[in-house]
């Protein structure tokens, strides 16, 4: 069935799906790839990390890790 839909103002959409009207299959798709240290990921109230020499050395050999174009 037809939707009727009147004046919309769209200011802002992060990370979510908007839909206008009829649909059969929505699957949004995102990848992120983090690079991180020692002691840069901990979360909490009171923290203490001791790290002596710190060095994040990256090296991807990859060149598309999950690709999302095509993967419906």
């Amino acid at each position: 069935m037809p939707a009727l839909i009147g004046p919309v103002q769209i200011i802002n959409v992060g990370g979510g799906v908007v839909q206008f009207g009829d649909t059969v299959y929505i699957a949004p798709k995102n990848n992120t790839k983090t690079n991180s240290g020692q002691g840069t990921l901990n979360t909490g109230g009171f923290i203490i990390t001791n790290n002596g020499l710190n060095s994040s050395n990256v090296v991807d050999t990859n060149l598309i890790d999950q690709p999302t174009i095509g993967n419906n």
